[in-house]
This record gives structure tokens, sequence and C-alpha cells, in this order.
């Protein structure tokens, strides 16, 4: 059974790593907030207090981090994973970072006779703790098919995307589309609320309508509700959107939708709501219309 070195417990990781730990793995957890390994620790990790030392033990290092300046304190320096790193073991990066770093690191990785995959995932913290992720990968197909034991672990689908890098651009692309969706749906729920609809009848509609999404699914109970519990925040929604509107500014590619949705998440990490849910991008629109969405009449049958 191979060791593994995780780094980064947050929302999203310290439910992998905890999953690895079920199917028996050994792993040896790093967190830059050393409390956040306790919980790994009594399920049966064990805590390195470096990445470095982390690295030195494992056959795969996994990075789950939260954006490139986190990659930099966690790869570089005498401490960091790359000055640990065994030759001949695998690094899988799962962060939301740039297609330019994710090529810069795995370049560092290779010339220490190391693989290296970017293996951003999509399904937000539900789908960490039920072990259902869709990674996005990008790296060598022989290195992905030698990892394919821990990615069964860890989730429902692996899609190859390419060479190194294209994780990364899959990922940007892919939550384009998740900001402009829930854009949407916020834009719709907050004309049919403002014109005095029952904000549940209308969430059936379009459940039920060609308007229908996973946004729909996941997030317009918690917008009738106004529950924003995290499952991934606004301030990292935003943070993605800013890294794809950097990758088209320098590809020549027009983004209007992307621009416009960058902006209004700005607006909401403007007003405070950067560390709850991405839905909460819904209360921009609420602070327009004057009324919660929720407050909307209930549908008499």
């Amino acid at each position: 059974m191979k060791k593994i070195g995780f780094i980064g417990l947050g929302t999203m990781g310290a439910p992998m790593a905890a999953n690895l730990l079920k199917q028996s793995f050994e792993v040896i957890v790093y967190n830059r907030t050393a409390s956040k390994c306790e919980p790994l620790v009594a399920l049966g990790a064990s805590a390195a207090p470096t990445p470095r030392e982390a690295a030195s033990q494992a056959d795969t290092v996994i990075t789950m981090v939260s954006d490139d300046s986190s990659i930099a304190a966690v790869y570089e320096g005498e401490e960091g994973l790359l000055a640990g790193l065994r030759q001949g073991a695998t690094v899988i990066d799962c962060s939301t970072v740039s297609p330019a770093l994710v090529r810069e690191t795995a370049s560092k990785v290779e010339a220490l006779g190391s693989a290296f995959l970017d293996a951003p995932v999509t399904g937000s913290s539900p789908a960490a703790i039920d072990g259902t992720l869709v990674f996005m990968v990008g790296g060598r197909s022989d290195v992905l098919q030698g990892q394919m034991d821990i990615f069964d672990c860890l989730g429902k689908k692996v899609l190859h995307m390419g060479d190194n890098g294209t994780g990364a651009v899959a990922k940007l692309a892919h939550n384009t589309i998740v900001g402009i969706n829930n854009l949407a749906l916020a834009e719709g729920f907050s004309i049919a609320a403002k014109s005095g609809l029952p904000a549940e009848r209308f969430l059936e509609l379009v459940q039920l309508g060609s308007a229908g999404s996973k946004a729909a699914e996941l997030k317009g109970r918690k917008i009738i509700e106004h529950d924003f519990t995290n499952q991934f925040s606004l301030a990292l929604m935003l943070k993605d959107l800013k890294l794809a509107s950097s990758l088209t500014d320098g590809a020549s590619i027009p983004s209007p939708m992307l621009n416009l949705a960058k902006s209004l998440f700005q607006a909401g990490q403007t007003q405070g709501y950067g560390e709850e849910d991405l839905s909460s991008v819904v209360k921009v629109y609420e602070s327009w219309i004057g009324q919660k969405i929720g407050d909307a009449p209930k549908p008499e049958l």
C-alpha cells in the first residue's frame, strides 16, 4: 500500500485525506495551521512538522491548497516539499491555480526525477466527503494510470485532459460556467421575487424547465432558506474567476460574461460575503430589489 503525504487540510483536503485513511492507506498529513491535523491523526494519520518531512516519507504527495501563493509556501524553500521529495515519487496537485504555475511546478518536480499531475476537482465539499469528486487531470497517462487506486478512493470519475496544465485550464473554464450559472439563478430568482412569485414554486419551475441546472439543484434551497453554510466559498469562486480572466486575457479570448461575473462576485466580496458559500452572491441582488428571495409569498397549493 502506498504511503501518501497529504498537504492542505481545508474544506476539501480534510475529507479527502479521511477517505484515504478509511481505505487503509498510510497517510502523513501537513497543514500550515497545525491544529487541523488533529482530527486526521485521530483517524490514524501521522502528522509532519513541515511539507519537506511529509514528502520525504511518501510515495505519492497530494496537495490541496487555496491559491498560487499557497503553492509557493508549501513547495518552495528549505522546508518545502520539493526539498524532501523522493526520486520516483508522484506529486498530485488538486488545487485550482494558474496553468502557468502548474507547468512551472511540473518542470521542477520532473527535474528531481519525480512525476507530476495537475488534478483539480469539481463537486465541492459534499462530494469530497462522499468520495464522489470528479477529477480533471493534466500529465502523462502512464503516471495517471499508476495513481488510479488513489483517484478511485477519492472520486467517481477521472477525465484525462492532456499534458500538464490542461487540468488547470479545464477547471478554470468549468468554474467560469459555474459562476455564470449561479448569477443566472440569482437574477431569475430576483425577477420572480420582486414580482411577487412564490420562491419555492419558481424553483420548482426552474428545475422542471429548460433553466434547470446544477446551480438550481445545489443552491436553490440555500438561496430560499438564506443558508449560506460554506460548501465552496464566494472568495474562492472570485479567485477562480480572476484566474480565468487572466487566462482569457493572455490568450486574447473575448469573455464578456466572465468579466461581468467577476465584477458581481467582487461586489459580494466587498460587501463581506467572501467566507460564505458562493450562493451568497444572491445577497447582492437582494440589496438591489430590497427584499430576501425567501420573503416572497408561499404558494397556496
